[in-house]
Formats: structure tokens, sequence, C-alpha cells
């Protein structure tokens, strides 16, 4: 196979079909992408990581061009989904890289199947608690990267995102997500990204994930790892560097605010992000 991406689909249980993104050739690489996103918007990473490795680029259940049943938008069910596509395509080892709720996907799957199959995780970008418990203290909703003070502000963000039914009622929801400096265009074309997730299921998936706390999960992982944060981001350096402090041998990078260092850096800027894990996964 060539570096060029294809668009691919597997089947698995429940007459669920799954479509992915796929390029190069070599030890797999998944990428399991951020909240409402389709695999084929990470197509910097397509391009810049495929020339070692296959890398797969994954429409979850729901997500950009898959099946949308009714059932199944929380994160212990797309993590037995990641399991059943490993088995479908049948990979021995496969590297992960999650962003955002991918992250969460990966701790996900890590707690219900160990390391069945897996080789390098790259964690980009994800709290260990998205919401702080009632008893936390502020220096501890910041170590733990918490975006959302309490249930009530979770139950909010819900009611927005169930609200938000178009593309441009979406993008002032997610602007937080980049550099301010991120083109209004480039924004819209995100935002309708996202919608293709319908509303509903988005609000459950988002509800599901705002509330879970991985940090024990996080604690009994062993596999080599890589995370990467960003100073202006919506969840604090601080809490990618407690996740690497908690992880033996793990590295961790931080992108600064004027070098794209936003959630999406892997958007903003490529070169730098690609690089990062080119070497990590080498």
């Amino acid at each position: 196979m060539s570096g060029q991406p294809v668009d691919r689909t597997v089947e698995i249980e429940g007459g669920i079909s799954l479509h992915y993104v796929e390029a190069g050739e070599g030890k797999p690489l998944i990428i399991i992408p951020s909240w409402s996103l389709s695999g084929a918007w990470y197509q910097h990473q397509l391009r810049g990581l495929s020339h070692k490795r296959r890398v797969i680029s994954l429409d979850m259940r729901g997500h950009g061009e898959s099946s949308a049943p009714d059932n199944g938008y929380r994160v212990s069910r797309l993590a037995a989904d990641l399991r059943a596509v490993i088995e479908a395509l049948d990979l021995d080892e496969v590297d992960l890289m999650g962003h955002s709720i991918g992250s969460s996907i990966i701790w996900s799957y890590c707690d219900l199947f160990g390391d069945y199959r897996l080789g390098r995780m790259v964690f980009v970008d994800q709290a260990p608690s998205v919401t702080a418990k009632p008893d936390w203290s502020e220096e501890m909703r910041i170590t733990y990267g918490c975006l959302l003070p309490d249930l009530p502000a979770l139950a909010e963000f819900y009611l927005a995102v169930r609200g938000a039914e178009t593309a441009e009622e979406t993008a002032p929801l997610v602007a937080r997500l980049f550099s301010p400096t991120l083109p209004k265009d480039e924004l819209l074309y995100f935002a309708s990204e996202i919608v293709k997730l319908p509303r509903r299921h988005a609000a459950d998936l988002l509800y599901n994930h705002c509330s879970l706390d991985w940090r024990d999960v996080i604690k009994t992982i062993r596999l080599p790892t890589l995370v990467v944060g960003a100073e202006a981001s919506i969840f604090s350096a601080e809490s990618q560097i407690w996740i690497a402090d908690q992880i033996p041998g793990a590295e961790v990078e931080i992108f600064k605010a004027d070098e794209g260092g936003s959630h999406f850096m892997c958007y903003e800027n490529p070169t730098k992000f690609n690089a990062l894990v080119d070497a990590f996964l080498a």
C-alpha cells in the first residue's frame, strides 16, 4: 500500500460497519479521534506518519462514515469496539494514539482487556478527570486537569451540545479547543465534521466521558508511553505531566502557546507533532 490514504470499512459484532482511513505499510498505528471527530480529520498524521508504518485512523460508532446505531455511546462500549477492530483486522501488536476522548477509550481498553495485543501508547491532551469531585481542592483540580467544577456544570455542557444541531451553532462551543488565530472557515469545517455524529448521541457520549475518573487505571499502565499536552489547552499542562509521572519511563512534551499549543496541536503544528510521535514510535 502506498502512502496515499484510502477509505476502508470493517465489520464488527451487532452488524456495525466501522469506517477508517488507512495509509502506509508496516507495524500498525491506530488513531482514535477526539470527541465527535472522524478519522479523516487527522489527515496530517495519515500523511506524516505513514512513511514508516501502517496508519489506521478510525471512525468510532456513530462518527464520520461509520454506522450509527441507537446504542453504545459510552466510553466502555467504544473500547470494546476498538478490541473488535484489532481482532477483525488481525493485528497482533498495535500502537495506539488517542486524542482527547481517544485517550479515555484507550484507558478503558486497558481497564477491561489489559495490554492485549498492544504495543506503544500515545496519549494526546486528555485530563485524568474532566469533572472535579466535590471534595477536591483547587490544586487537585489543576493537577487532574478538571475542565468542569462540578456535575451541574457538566449538565449545562450536555444541554448546550444537545441543543446545537448545526455546524454554525456548534462552532462557538468548540472554538476554545483551538488557538484564537485559527481562521473562521477552518473552525467551521471542524464543526461540520463534529456534527456528523447525531447530537443526541454526541451529548450522551460527552456526559459519560466527562463523568469518568481514570487516575487508578493510568497508574497501572506499564507499556511504553508518550504524553502530549499544551500550554494553551483546555486541560492543564500539570495534568499531562501527572499522567507521565504515573507511568514508568513515560515521556512527556508540552507544546508552548506560541507554537500552536492548543488542544489541537496535532492540527495546528503537525510538523512538530508528527516528528515527536515518529521518533517515539521508531
